[in-house]
């Protein structure tokens, strides 16, 4: 059933038509600004920009390198919830889950590189985009698949991802990657039927089939239901046992690493709005942050008083969101209000490094990509995101104090505290 809604106030109304053609391109459709209606897009009716030609493509694209002091380890976990059903389908299967764990690893000659997205769902992502397979080369990540834990790491705190509507567990591997280089354990996680692609072992590819005009609220419900799964999955670990559906194989050490009383989380986009329902849901994610994502649901009027980080675009903060307004009132743990001057919606996710290079196969014009993603440089958005992502959690979930959460820095001045 779909929900009426109120005109969106005049600012957030500029951001949503200044963009949404070229969102359309970059994913898919219904991702990011257009989230911002409260419903979901349909790919079938949102106008694209016309695609150049393959021969205007890039060879292959890169992600920033993680800053931390360990190497990278990554495994993907098939998870399978028999106590409920999946949402987005019309018969009675199981919800099934992939997530990717991110965390400090060892010994990793032998261990290849994992790829940004398996070989059925990056093809999926790029022709749907208009772009053949062949055209361009989607990155390799800096995670070595199945190494072993690093045991110099000790308990690893565990940070959890939820990644915009319509998106992939992968557009956060460019955070994910680096905070493992610091000492967690992130947890990317797909929500199958939501994401647009999500690839099963044996190749098996599921898409996204949720319904036009299904309300934000309810997809964030089912998010926070998956996480709070997750996290029980996690604990499975803890407890010595292998969750996996198909019995892969865990990475050595893993099972003494996951730190329990040490849980975090952090989302982009419509991925930033389930952080606080998934946090209502489960007490055991101890603090929260929030990546240019609008607010929805019952989440943003309840009282919050663990931690929360709210990391903004040039033009969204809570001066001109009223669901960020409202949110802030209803946060009584330590909160802090960041704005990256200089971006835009789309810095906050891994699209911010590819798809520059990918201007011209996309179609994509240099007032798109300024629209798209501000005029702050590719990898200093990046990296100030990792900084202050990094520092929040180290002190919420580690009890490291820095001084870059105190105020300014003249090392970050493209970084603002919205008081």
């Amino acid at each position: 059933m779909k929900h009426a809604r109120r005109r969106p106030r005049s600012r957030m109304r500029e951001r949503i038509a200044g963009t949404t053609g070229a969102l359309a391109v970059v994913l898919g459709a219904g991702i990011g600004q257009a989230a911002a209606a409260g419903k979901t897009t349909s790919p079938h009716t949102a106008k694209t920009a016309p695609l150049g030609t393959p021969d205007a493509a890039p060879g292959g694209l890169t992600l920033p390198a993680p800053t931390g002091h360990y190497s990278v380890g990554m495994v993907n976990l098939h998870l399978r919830d028999a106590k409920r059903t999946d949402p987005w389908t019309p018969d009675s299967r199981p919800r099934e889950l992939m997530v990717s764990l991110w965390y400090p690893a060892t010994q990793t000659a032998g261990h290849p590189a994992a790829p940004w997205l398996e070989s059925a769902a990056a093809t999926h992502f790029l022709t749907s985009r208009g772009v053949s397979p062949n055209a361009v080369t989607l990155p390799t990540t800096a995670g070595h698949t199945g190494a072993p834990v690093d045991p110099k790491a000790g308990k690893l705190p565990v940070l959890l991802y939820s990644t915009g509507l319509h998106s992939d567990r992968a557009t956060g591997t460019a955070l994910a990657q680096d905070l493992a280089s610091r000492g967690y354990l992130v947890v990317t996680l797909d929500d199958t039927h939501d994401d647009g692609e999500v690839q099963f072992p044996g190749g098996r590819l599921e898409v996204n089939t949720m319904p036009p005009g299904t309300h934000a609220s309810h997809t964030i419900a089912v998010r926070a239901a998956d996480t709070h799964f997750v996290i029980d999955q996690l604990a499975a670990i803890a407890d010595g046992r292998n969750p996996d559906v198909d019995h892969a194989p865990l990475p050595h050490g893993l099972s003494h690493a996951v730190n329990m009383n040490r849980i975090g989380m952090f989302g982009a986009s419509l991925g930033g709005a389930v952080v606080p329902e998934a946090m209502h849901v489960d007490p055991r994610i101890h603090a929260g942050a929030n990546l240019d994502g609008q607010f929805f649901g019952p989440a943003k009027t309840r009282d919050l008083n663990r931690p929360f980080l709210l990391f903004s675009s040039q033009n969204h903060n809570r001066n001109t969101d009223g669901s960020w307004a409202t949110f802030w009132k209803h946060l009584h743990g330590e909160r802090f209000d960041l704005k990256l001057l200089g971006s835009q919606h789309l810095s906050f996710m891994d699209y911010e490094a590819l798809w520059p290079p990918m201007a011209g196969p996309l179609g994509l014009s240099p007032m798109q990509l300024v629209q798209m993603f501000g005029t702050i440089a590719p990898d200093r958005a990046i990296e100030i995101q990792r900084t202050y992502l990094a520092a929040f959690f180290d002190k919420e979930l580690r009890h490291q104090h820095s001084p870059l959460l105190d105020g300014p820095s003249r090392h970050f001045p493209e970084l603002t505290f919205v008081r």
